[in-house]
């Protein structure tokens, strides 16, 4: 029997709009034969060390402090040693603060890609375990659509960089990705964006997260997921304009269905990778989630028979309409 389990949305498909270098990529390069996505996947994407999400006291006989708010940690700091010691999970840094005994400890910090050095002083809190006061994480899940699968099992998705939930771009190592199923659908309207809610189907991998971009979460596929049943087509944006176009997306159960769309806005060589602007025309879609919806991000974008690109945005004053990115950003990862 299938074990299904609920997840929280929001960490990995905010919508924000990230800024990444152009890469120019050539006709030829693009004009290769992939298999068609549509379908949703859950990720569980590790930080590649622990990342501080909150600053919280520590309670101790002598009053309430916050060593780490006193020595300058900051939420979105991504902790990677301690103590000169490398840090995976969070039960390793906890053990390594514990055996600190509130002597100086140096956390070895990544901060907008930087790295700063913290020495921070831990407190012995009422249970006997010394803390600094820090609310953390090691890993980040949500849901994106699959947008293509290459001859060799690699895998492009997404279509944007991970954002957290201060819209922050975060850094992320790797991870797992699963199959999923949609059981709903938050509908978008003006001034917010709708959501998928789905559920991770956890003894169903889909494969593994190697790579992770401004345009998107890159891997290669498991074994046991077959893609030689999946539309395969020509992936190239060498001849795209604006006109009727449509994607493939799932947004009830597990089957990519096709909705009709509008390209009405084409800029291959935009910097921050919004080369399309779309319009969902499809009244189906639209009144099922309102138009593009969070867990969208990666449905692929066909025209006359093309994959071109794959839907990355969707502008919070018009849920209908949105941004993709160019198909030959993302072959380029």
């Amino acid at each position: 029997m299938r074990k299904l389990s609920v997840f929280l949305m929001g960490t990995v498909l905010s919508m924000a709009l990230t800024v990444g270098p152009i890469q120019t990529v050539s006709a030829s390069a693009e004009e290769v034969s992939v298999y068609v996505g549509g379908m949703s996947a859950g990720f569980t994407l590790k930080t590649g060390g622990v990342q501080v999400i909150g600053l919280s006291e520590v309670i101790t006989e002598k009053g309430n402090r916050s060593p780490a708010l006193e020595a300058g940690l900051k939420a979105g700091d991504l902790i990677q040693k301690a103590g000169g010691i490398r840090v995976e999970n969070i039960t390793e840094l906890n053990e390594i603060i514990d055996k600190s005994k509130g002597n100086s400890l140096e956390l070895e910090v990544l901060r907008g890609g930087e790295k700063v050095f913290i020495k921070v002083e831990a407190l012995k809190e009422m249970t006997g375990r010394y803390k600094i006061g820090i609310l953390v994480r090691e890993s980040v899940s949500g849901i994106g659509t699959v947008t293509y699968i290459d001859k060799n099992g690699h895998f492009g998705a997404l279509g944007h960089s991970v954002v957290g939930d201060n819209q922050q771009e975060m850094q992320i190592s790797n991870g797992i990705v699963y199959e999923c199923t949609i059981v709903g659908v938050n509908k978008g309207e003006r001034g917010k964006a709708g959501e998928l809610r789905g559920m991770f189907l956890n003894d169903k991998q889909f494969g593994n997260a190697e790579k992770i971009s401004h345009c998107g979460i890159f891997g290669q596929i498991s074994e046991e997921f077959t893609a030689d049943e999946l539309l395969c087509m020509v992936a190239s944006s060498q001849n795209v304009k604006p006109g009727n176009a449509h994607i493939y997306s799932t947004v009830d159960g597990s089957c990519p269905k096709r909705y009709d769309i509008e390209i009405v806005k084409v800029d291959r060589f935009n910097k921050e990778h919004k080369n399309y602007v779309i319009k969902i025309t499809d009244e189906a879609l639209i009144s099922e989630t309102g138009g593009i919806v969070q867990g969208m991000s990666g449905s692929p974008i066909i025209q006359e028979g093309k994959l071109v690109g794959a839907v990355t945005h969707v502008f919070l004053n018009d849920p209908t309409r949105g941004y993709g990115i160019d198909i030959g950003q993302m072959l380029c990862e």
